[in-house]
């Protein structure tokens, strides 16, 4: 069997599986509990099915391992939160207090649960080229790895400068100015931690695209390839959830709307000074 057939198969059990619950529940985060989970099976069986299949794995099998790890920090980060006691994301009640019923659970089945799964396959296709491509690891591979180990201990320190500022703020009685994380990396960005998670992935694609460069495919094709949607899919949803989630910061902080004149949204850049801020608005 198609390892990819697998891994649809797979991915439709987990459709399935967070429609259903959240029915039943009347909770929508079902998606947010396996979305550090099911990225690092499916490229556990790519890389299975190529060592299985006799060539040399040794791309997928470090892909798998670089899975794991991002599986196992969010997964970590995630629980810590509260993420497996039953807690809803927040944005979720704001929208279904938004629309009416049949709309907020149309949103649910085509947005949370299939198009989020669908999403969860797309980033981790950069495996499949690799099975489908099984040249020799390689300088270029190592670097990429080395990078995505990069990009994964800053979104680390990120998540763990947040959490402490959360922790202090819970101290301080609920409030603790100027209400937000503006110190560490966040003096750089309003969210490094979204950041290094997409530069993570689009770092994963990268060792797809070199498997198939490796493999004689060239520009197009190789280090331009159809997986690529994955990574940019990624990426448009985290800039769409960004600016959900700040509207929601800015109503309740009256010192963002100054936070984002002088802080970059994403990429982490060196913070504007108020003038040029101001000339940029």
């Amino acid at each position: 069997m198609d390892p990819l057939v697998l891994v649809l198969i797979v991915a439709g059990v987990a459709c399935a599986f967070c429609w259903i619950a959240s029915l039943i529940t009347k909770d929508t985060s079902w998606v947010d509990r396996l979305w550090s989970i099911v990225p690092f099976v499916y490229v556990w069986i790519f890389a299975i099915a190529g060592t299985l299949a006799g060539v040399d794995a040794t791309r997928l099998i470090v892909m798998a391992v670089l899975a794991t790890l991002w599986g196992a920090r969010l997964t970590f980060n995630f629980a810590r939160k509260g993420g497996y006691t039953g807690m809803e994301d927040y944005r979720w009640a704001i929208l279904r207090a938004r629309m009416k019923p049949w709309q907020f659970q149309l949103f649910n089945l085509f947005f949370i649960v299939l198009y989020q799964n669908a999403l969860l396959v797309l980033i981790t296709l950069p495996a499949y080229i690799a099975y489908l491509h099984p040249a020799v690891f390689n300088g270029w591979d190592a670097a990429f790895a080395a990078l995505f180990v990069a990009f994964l201990i800053g979104e680390f320190i990120a998540d763990q400068q947040q959490w402490d500022f959360h922790r202090a703020k819970k101290a301080a009685g609920g409030h603790l100015e100027p209400g937000f994380l503006t110190t560490g990396l966040w003096r750089f960005s309003r969210h490094p931690n979204f950041f290094f998670e997409q530069a993570q992935w689009w770092t994963f694609y990268a060792i797809g695209a070199t498997a198939a460069v490796a493999s004689g495919l060239g520009f197009w094709g190789g280090a331009f390839n159809w997986t690529i949607v994955g990574a940019f899919l990624l990426t448009v949803l985290f800039i769409g959830s960004t600016i959900f989630t700040e509207s929601i910061s800015a109503s309740k902080y009256p010192a963002y709307a100054d936070y984002k004149r002088t802080t970059s949204m994403i990429v982490p850049l060196p913070p504007r000074r108020r003038r040029e801020a101001e000339a940029h608005a």
